[in-house]
C-alpha cells in the first residue's frame, strides 16, 4: 500500500510562502485508454475521429508524438505521418469517471482544490506542508488506483507551478523554490508563458523577446505601448509573478474518500476488510474542517466490477467504522458481484443563513 495522505501531511517545513500544486495527466484519454486495453501501451495511438469526417485528433501516447503527431492536427494529417496509427474513437463517460476518481484523490490532500479541466488541477497546501512529498505521494497513488500517470509542478503560485509541471514529463515532478525563481525565468522562453501563442510569440521574437529575461528588460510602459494588455501580462509574467488564488467554487456538501481497487473485491468479507484504512483516511480529511465526525449523516458507495453502482445512506446511523460496515453490508445485499470500487462519506448538516447568523 502507498504512504497515506495523512502520513505525509505529517511531515513539516517551516516556511511562508504560497505553496501550489499543479496536476497534469500525462496524455490523458490515450492514458485511459491503454489502462483499459494494454496491448496499445507500445504502439502509437490516438483518441480522435475518422479521417474520412474531417476528424482531428484531441490527444495521442508518447509513441504517436514521436512521429509529430499532436493534439487539434487533422487526423489525415496524423495518418500521413504516422500510417500505423491506431485510432480509438473514445469514451467520455469513461474519462469521467477517472477524472472524478482522480479529483477524489487530490482532496485528500488540500481543501483548496481547483479543477481546471477533466485532466488538470491546482492544489495548494498549508505552508508548513512538505510540497515536493506530498506530490510524489499523489504521482504514487494515481499510479497504483488509476493506472494512468500525472505530472506536477511545485512552486510559490499557480502560473509557475503550471509551467514547471511540463518540466518533467511524463510521470515526473519539478520544484520551482523561490530562491530559484530569477534564474529559473531568467532562461524560460517566452513560449513556454501559458496564453503566449504563436502569433504573439512570432511579435515578441521580431522585436527581440526571445526568453523572459529579454522581456525582464523592458519597462512595463514599453511593453504595454506595444503589445497592449498582452504586454501588461507579459511584464508581470516574465519576473515570475502571479497572484491569482484558488478558485475552489462549488459550495462542499458533502465529504468523501473513495478507491479502486487493482483486483476486484471477490466477497463481503473482503470489501468490509477495506473500512478501517477508508475510515481513517476520511477523519484525517474531517480534521481539516471545523465539523466533528459525528455531527456528519453517512454514507457508502459501492461500485461494482460491471460498473453499476449503488449508494446507501442513513441519518440514523454513526459515522463511525463500525456504523460504515453496517451501511456497507446494506449496500452488497444489493447485488452479489466483484466489487470495483468503495466509498464513505459524511453529509455536512443543511445550515441556513440565519442560523449561520449565530456562530
Amino acid at each position: 500500500m502507498t504512504e497515506s495522505a495523512s502520513a505525509i501531511l505529517d511531515q513539516r517545513q517551516d516556511s511562508g510562502v504560497r505553496k501550489v500544486l499543479h496536476i497534469d495527466c500525462d496524455c490523458f484519454f490515450a492514458a485511459v485508454e491503454m489502462r483499459e486495453r494494454p496491448e496499445l501501451r507500445e504502439r502509437p495511438i490516438a483518441i480522435g475521429g475518422s479521417s474520412d469526417r474531417r476528424g482531428v485528433i484531441a490527444t495521442c501516447n508518447y509513441p504517436a508524438r514521436k512521429f509529430g503527431v499532436r493534439s487539434a492536427m487533422a487526423t489525415a494529417t496524423a495518418l500521413r505521418l504516422c500510417p500505423d496509427l491506431v485510432l480509438v474513437p473514445g469514451n467520455m463517460a469513461l474519462y469521467r469517471e477517472v477524472s472524478q476518481q482522480l479529483m477524489a484523490i487530490l482532496s485528500e490532500y488540500s481543501t483548496q482544490l481547483e479543477q481546471v479541466s477533466v485532466d488538470e488541477a491546482f492544489l495548494e497546501l498549508g505552508s508548513d506542508e512538505h510540497a515536493a512529498a506530498v506530490a510524489e505521494s499523489i504521482r504514487q497513488r494515481v499510479r497504483t488506483e488509476l493506472g494512468i500517470t500525472v505530472s506536477i509542478g511545485v512552486a510559490t503560485n499557480k502560473f509557475l507551478a503550471k509551467v514547471a509541471s511540463d518540466w518533467n514529463k511524463p510521470d515526473g515532478q519539478f520544484v520551482v523554490r523561490p530562491n530559484e525563481i530569477a534564474d529559473f525565468m531568467t532562461t524560460l522562453p517566452v513560449g513556454r508563458i501559458p496564453g503566449v501563442g504563436p502569433a504573439l510569440q512570432k511579435r515578441l521574437e521580431l522585436a527581440g523577446i526571445v526568453t523572459c529575461g529579454d522581456a525582464q528588460a523592458w519597462s512595463l510602459t514599453e511593453l504595454v505601448r506595444r503589445f497592449g494588455r498582452s504586454g501588461a501580462s507579459l511584464y508581470q509574467r516574465a519576473r515570475g509573478h502571479d497572484s491569482r488564488p484558488i478558485h475552489t467554487e462549488r459550495v462542499r456538501k458533502s465529504l468523501s474518500i473513495e478507491h479502486t481497487f487493482a483486483h476486484d473485491l471477490p466477497d463481503p468479507n473482503a470489501c468490509l476488510a477495506q473500512v478501517s484504512e477508508l475510515y481513517e483516511r476520511w477523519l484525517t480529511r474531517v480534521g481539516r474542517t471545523p465539523w466533528k465526525a459525528e455531527s456528519l449523516a453517512p454514507f457508502v458507495k459501492v461500485k461494482f466490477a460491471d460498473f453499476t453502482q449503488t449508494t446507501v445512506a442513513d441519518i440514523g446511523e454513526s459515522a463511525s467504522e463500525e456504523g460504515f460496515k453496517r451501511l456497507l453490508q446494506q449496500a452488497l445485499t444489493r447485488a452479489d458481484k466483484p466489487v470495483r470500487l468503495l466509498g464513505i462519506g459524511g453529509k455536512f448538516p443543511q445550515i441556513s443563513e440565519q442560523q449561520l447568523s449565530l456562530f
